[in-house]
């Protein structure tokens, strides 16, 4: 037994506490994880889960402009991506309401542009090493710095959410009546994206401009399956969340593997299992379903 005790204490525990950059790096991972998935069940609610990837990839040319003009200044990088992404929140809303076409299409097609351009930019200043950096970012390498940003966000996203929660609520569901209300949906609508870019903005430093949604969007999807409150899906997300970002701290200490991939790889596997096992949706559920009026008329027709 003790035995035992020491060994998972070695892989689970030892990793994680023993090391001052697996704590900063468990501690942004767990702060992201507090706010990120609720904003990511309310996406998956409103149908707007490609959304938050096009927003992921709008923030890359305002991170890669902070870091042509002042280096790997995470200040400059982050108000970039923050400005970027709000520009292109804000354009594809005009082009939609000026064209008529859908906001999504309009959003894809900016997309397209940001990723292009944000490479390219990064590409006349560094070399493959940072791009790699920016596009796939460093979780173990985050600073003091770097977590206060990312704590601060997750706090002001916590905070904010409390607030507008009910109007949310409202708006995903019938959004005719919070206008009859007096309420401006489009106002709501905003600041539910200016969240959404705060939070791909400082995911951007530990998961990198690609992979930042990731986190976003699987635990919130992956939740999906297990329940059909929202108040359940929002704390299984955060759940899920938490131990996709601490087993795939583990799992990339102990294999020797890129962080932030294995914290989406986690939480995909978890994504994949529900899809199979999960009690609302899945395969064995439908098939569970499926069975269950066969048996009744067994049952019926037995003398």
């Amino acid at each position: 037994m003790l035995d035992l005790l020491t060994t998972l204490d070695a892989w689970l525990v030892a990793p994680l506490t023993d090391y001052a950059f697996m704590r900063r790096a468990l501690v942004g991972g767990l702060a992201l994880s507090l706010a990120a998935p609720p904003l990511g069940v309310f996406l998956m609610l409103r149908g707007m889960s490609l959304v938050g990837d096009a927003m992921a990839h709008a923030v890359l040319p305002g991170v890669a402009l902070g870091f042509v003009l002042a280096g790997f200044s995470l200040p400059a990088m982050s108000l970039g991506g923050l400005v970027a992404g709000l520009l292109v929140a804000g354009l594809a809303g005009s082009v939609s309401r000026m064209t008529g076409h859908r906001e999504d299409s309009a959003m894809a097609s900016f997309y397209l542009i940001s990723l292009a351009l944000g490479v390219m930019l990064v590409s006349l200043r560094g070399s493959s090493v940072d791009l790699t950096h920016v596009l796939f970012g460093s979780i173990l390498a985050i600073d003091d710095t770097a977590l206060w940003l990312i704590a601060s966000v997750a706090s002001a996203t916590l905070l904010v959410m409390a607030l507008i929660f009910r109007v949310l609520v409202v708006e995903c569901l019938d959004p005719l009546f919070l206008r009859g209300q007096g309420i401006r949906g489009g106002l709501v609508h905003g600041v539910f994206l200016g969240l959404m870019v705060l939070n791909l903005t400082a995911g951007f430093q530990t998961l990198g401009t690609l992979m930042a949604v990731g986190l976003m969007m699987l635990p919130a999807t992956t939740a999906r399956f297990w329940s059909q409150r929202l108040e359940g899906l929002i704390g299984l997300a955060i759940l899920i969340a938490m131990v996709s970002s601490t087993g795939g701290l583990l799992v990339s200490y102990h294999l020797g593997l890129p962080s932030g991939p294995c914290i989406i790889l986690v939480a995909g596997i978890a994504y994949l299992a529900s899809a199979l096992c999960g009690h609302h949706g899945s395969l064995l559920a439908r098939l569970r379903r499926r069975a269950t009026p066969l048996e009744t008329d067994e049952n019926t027709c037995t003398p």
